[in-house]
């Protein structure tokens, strides 16, 4: 594991003095957030979450939606202002990103978010979407068990989407899943920049 990435994984909740705001683009429309070093992406929106952004269609007006390895929020925050009938659980390991998240949830109104550690998601949880840049730098075993842990908790007739580089797996990845599940439909719903959407289908 890099430092970097393992940075990720023990940050605590930012001080107000390493706070810094960006204006970002999410959900058709230009909103201000907190951001801070020690968290994936502190300076804006990654490509690789852009290419989910803009390639999946619109979520659902209700139901339960998570976004795992949120990070300070692109697609938590996204998935809430396109769906305020919704329940938005913002998974992360990292404490300090969850604490950006829930000041950018809290400055922009959008209390159905919930920005919880992954052992704070209620076990009985389904979810409808998923949407998900995951951390495929934590290498390959980490992530087959992320997934694990996550994908059959889609709900019947749910869809994860997940977005990842070519270059770092995305196919490999597909035909993992695929066998990993061989109930779930599994295709690439998109490529954009390098980088594959891959479709989960409940």
């Amino acid at each position: 594991m890099t430092g970097d990435v393992e940075h990720y994984f023990t940050a605590q909740p930012a001080s107000p003095a390493q706070l810094r705001e960006r204006s970002v683009a999410l959900a058709g429309k230009s909103i201000n957030v907190v951001v801070a070093a020690g968290v994936f992406s502190p300076d804006g929106v990654d490509r690789g979450t852009a290419v989910l952004l803009n390639e999946v269609p619109d979520p659902p007006g209700v139901g339960t939606f998570l976004d795992l390895g949120c990070g300070w929020g692109p697609i938590a925050l996204t998935l809430a202002l396109r769906s305020p009938g919704a329940i938005v659980y913002g998974v992360d390991v990292n404490e300090r990103a969850l604490d950006l998240l829930r000041r950018n949830a809290s400055r922009h109104g959008l209390s159905w978010i919930r920005a919880v550690a992954p052992d704070a998601v209620p076990a009985d949880v389904r979810f409808d979407l998923i949407w998900s840049n995951p951390p495929i730098r934590i290498g390959k075993a980490a992530l087959h068990e992320l997934l694990q842990s996550w994908l059959p908790r889609l709900a019947p007739g749910g869809t994860a989407y997940l977005v990842v580089a070519k270059q770092l797996g995305a196919d490999s990845l597909q035909k993992w899943i695929a066998k990993q599940w061989p109930d779930f439909a599994v295709d690439r719903y998109a490529s954009d920049k390098g980088f594959r959407v891959l479709r989960v289908q409940g």
